[in-house]
């Protein structure tokens, strides 16, 4: 099974550009699902069609589905679900209160990613694609694997060894109203590590999983998508296509949007030097809102021409950040090819800025590198290496 991820700023058409590669590849016979993961959901209007918490068939080889939260974390933790709204009642909340506080940060982003292992268990469809969330609430989406990971574990103590050393003294914790999970509860905290630790293989394996992020050629865009990019490298996911929505199309020629036209075209040049060497889709402003089959149709014909979206876009490693021995960080950045001595660098406090000749790659650092200096810079093989590292350890 096949997922790939469209995300980006909010309002840059991803949801389009999601249920467009979704029936293009339906077209081309590959059972496939379009979900959702926003909660403010727009893939039923994109489509022009009612979608309900569970997959539908819309068409010939295509289902869309758009994700319930409270429905998801019913049908995939409803008992760890059950087991804090109780404990949250034992310390006196309110049911009603206790039912909403029991979804956990994390848990319903969570919810929304068990799907993905259901369907790779039932081997139901070919090709998944996620109409992501704007790319904020996206990043915490695929960092949960690993963050909730260290969350549960810390709130239940580990898993099975406290809460099974503690039975003995069950009732007299009983009597201090502490109220400690039964085989069950356990269970389901088992199985949603495990299920948590699946997703993590599913979308961190290239040959299974990959993003693409949408943009405008809009600065303001522009630098929030290289943030995400960057931030994708930082956690192992795999990118393999930029697409550049919503140009203005050739045939405009009014006055009016002369300018338009002109920052566009330097913002797209702008895209390709940030993101290269992955691929740059394009698609124009169409005449008319964005929705329904036929427009869809021609939105991927405009993206992919005759290329199979489910196909990999890109095959290699971009650039990606590894920690580096003795603290710090190190910066991978492939540059077959390149000399020593064709290379510049300058650096801002979250920017890196990398000239090649007369070509030009910009990197928007994450917070975790901004008061680190960035010191030796090496090439191993055809990998560029760039050590970053906290100021004591640069000091004489």
């Amino acid at each position: 099974m096949k997922i790939i991820i469209y995300t980006g700023k909010g309002g840059v058409g991803k949801t389009s550009v999601a249920a467009a590669s979704a029936l293009r590849c339906a077209d081309l016979g590959h059972r496939t699902c379009v979900l959702s993961t926003d909660a403010a959901h727009s893939l039923g209007d994109s489509l022009d069609l009612p979608l309900g918490p569970e997959p539908s068939q819309i068409a010939p080889n295509l289902w869309a589905q758009e994700v319930d939260v409270h429905y998801s974390i019913q049908k995939h933790w409803g008992t760890l679900q059950k087991y804090l709204s109780g404990v949250l009642t034992q310390r006196g909340v309110d049911q009603l209160y206790a039912e909403e506080f029991a979804v956990l940060p994390g848990l319903d982003e969570g919810a929304k990613l068990l799907w993905l292992n259901q369907y790779a268990e039932e081997a139901r469809f070919d090709v998944v694609i996620i109409d992501a969330a704007p790319t904020a609430e996206t990043l915490r989406l695929l960092s949960l694997p690993d963050v909730g990971r260290w969350w549960f574990e810390r709130l239940f103590a580990v898993g099975q060894g406290a809460a099974r050393l503690l039975r003995p003294a069950r009732p007299l914790l009983n009597r201090a109203r502490v109220q400690l999970p039964d085989e069950k509860t356990l269970q389901a905290i088992e199985a949603l590590f495990e299920g948590l630790d699946r997703i993590h293989a599913l979308l961190s394996d290239p040959a299974h999983a990959s993003l693409r992020l949408v943009v405008n050629a809009q600065r303001m865009v522009i630098k929030e998508t290289q943030r995400t990019y960057t931030y994708l490298n930082l956690y192992g996911y795999f990118t393999d296509a930029v697409i550049c929505n919503r140009l203005l199309p050739d045939e405009i020629t009014d006055d009016f949007f002369s300018g338009w036209k002109v920052g566009q075209a330097a913002n797209l040049q702008l895209i390709q030097e940030c993101f290269a060497p992955l691929p740059v889709l394009t698609a124009p402003l169409f005449r008319q809102e964005m929705g329904g089959m036929d427009l869809l149709r021609a939105l991927a014909g405009e993206l992919y021409g005759e290329r199979d979206p489910s196909a990999p876009l890109f095959e290699g490693q971009a650039h990606h950040i590894t920690p580096a021995q003795g603290g710090g960080y190190t910066l991978n950045v492939p540059l077959p090819f390149a000399a020593k001595d064709d290379l510049e660098l300058y650096r801002d406090r979250d920017e890196l800025t990398l000239r090649v000749g007369n070509q030009r790659r910009n990197f928007v650092l994450p917070r975790a590198l901004w008061e680190l200096q960035a010191t030796q810079a090496r090439f191993t093989g055809d990998t560029l290496q760039i050590n970053f590292v906290p100021s004591s350890q640069n000091e004489p």
